[in-house]
């Protein structure tokens, strides 16, 4: 694997003053999770991603 869980996917084009990737990443933080947005150019989506961690950890909760 690329050492990455994706924790949410969020369309590019949603609405105007709409930031909901933004929103989960920030509530992520606030739990401790190194959480960050990136745009996956191929699908057009927002994704909120933690870098290296373990997903049997995080697909449980």
């Amino acid at each position: 694997m690329n050492g990455r869980t994706v924790l949410g996917r969020f369309p590019a084009g949603g609405p105007r003053g709409s930031w909901p990737a933004e929103e989960l990443a920030q509530a992520a933080r606030l739990e401790g999770q190194q959480a960050e947005v990136v745009m996956d150019i191929a699908t057009d989506m927002f994704l909120v991603i933690v870098r290296g961690a373990d997903t049997a950890a995080t697909a449980s909760a």
